[in-house]
């Protein structure tokens, strides 16, 4: 039986949002792509992923693997006929908040790939708003054919269960990026707390991750008043860590216009071109402090143990937070400057006791990564 299982092989195309230079988005693919080969050969399971992407020469070259256009119909009917399996995730890929087209792309290809009979996971999505309620039974009837179900957090799981999804098929686990490792770590590796600094003349770094949100970008403007207070009571560099380009980046800039009159240079920068997954880690792993408005960037942080500021403009950072057992310290609709400052100043020094007092519920989010790539290996077997 070990022989058998030993030479098995199969194919599985990967559905999500792959292919747009997001690196939250490249790293969920990073994260899923690592999980399926490692729990793979734990399985005796040779894994051969198809990527469904935006971009399918781009994703080949940094990943390595098999891809095809996401919007091309033969490509993707070759794709899905010839797999033994479709994974639809993860990311928040049902959703109608950024466009109404949205569900039902990613509703069709699950619909396309059980169509063919072939198995199709969701892998820990975070499921909403949906506020359409047309799409309740859409979802319903297409997860309800699914052979794996997991979510990242309750509240994703509690409203698949309004649309009439059984609770006991789903199972919540952490998001995929959780068990992304820096080069050179084995990707279900527990990475130790990240060294609190004992450098000495070394210049703390808060690394800051934005994006757009508000007509008025009143919480920009919040946020830069808030890390010149900081500036302005200890010195520290601020590195603006851009995860969607070019629109991050762009966001970045508006930033440092308001916090430094002479633009970048000094101690205010923005770190560009960063587009694998795993630099953009490596970059956050660097900080001493991390405030962030992507989920992402907070989920990059709490990998490397590195203490967070949390800016919420939708709830799934507040759901991650809770995770943690911490709230956002602004949203995006009431943002106390001086408050944030204060938040910032408090993790810059008390970095080692937040990163051990977090250490076990990140360990087990790290370890619970895995889950869904284990289902599936379970389920192959």
């Amino acid at each position: 039986m070990g022989r058998e299982i030993a030479h098995k092989s199969k194919r599985i195309v990967v559905s999500g949002y792959y292919g747009f230079d997001n690196s939250g988005d490249e790293a969920v693919l990073q994260s899923i792509l690592f999980a399926l080969k490692e729990q793979g050969e734990a399985a005796g399971i040779s894994i051969e992923p198809v990527v469904l992407s935006a971009n399918p020469q781009r994703t080949r070259e940094m990943y390595g693997v098999e891809a095809c256009h996401r919007m091309k119909v033969p490509d993707l009917f070759r794709a899905i006929k010839s797999s033994d399996g479709l994974i639809s995730g993860g990311g928040s890929l049902l959703q109608d908040a950024t466009s109404s087209r949205t569900i039902p792309y990613y509703l069709l290809v699950l619909k396309l790939a059980q169509w063919m009979r072939k198995p199709t996971f969701i892998y820990s999505q975070g499921i909403g708003p949906v506020n359409n309620p047309r799409f309740f039974s859409w979802i319903r009837s297409t997860f309800k054919k699914c052979a794996m179900i997991t979510v990242r957090d309750q509240e994703s799981a509690d409203l698949i269960g309004r649309m009439g999804v059984p609770a006991s098929a789903v199972s919540v686990v952490p998001d995929p990026v959780m068990g992304l490792p820096l080069r050179g770590e084995a990707a279900s590796g527990k990475a130790g707390a990240a060294d609190a600094s004992g450098e000495t003349g070394r210049v703390p770094v808060v690394g800051v991750s934005v994006r757009f949100w508000n007509a008025d970008r009143s919480e920009l403007g919040a946020l830069a008043e808030a890390l010149r207070a900081v500036m302005d009571s200890r010195r520290i560099e601020v590195r603006l860590l851009p995860f969607h380009l070019p629109s991050d980046e762009e966001a970045s800039a508006y930033v440092v216009e308001r916090l430094s009159p002479a633009g970048e240079g000094g101690d205010v920068r923005i770190v560009r071109g960063v587009t694998h997954p795993q630099d953009m880690l490596a970059e956050v792993s660097a900080c001493d402090v991390l405030v962030g408005m992507r989920l992402h960037s907070l989920i990059y942080a709490a990998s490397q143990f590195v203490p967070m500021v949390g800016v919420s403009y939708d709830p799934k950072i507040d759901q991650f937070l809770a995770r943690l057992g911490m709230k956002a310290a602004a949203s995006t609709q009431s943002f106390d400057a001086a408050g944030v400052a204060a938040e910032i100043g408090r993790l810059l020094d008390d970095r080692c006791e937040w990163a051990d007092g977090k250490k076990a519920a990140i360990d087990r989010l790290k370890k619970e990564a895995q889950l869904p790539a284990q289902q599936i290996m379970q389920f192959y077997r």
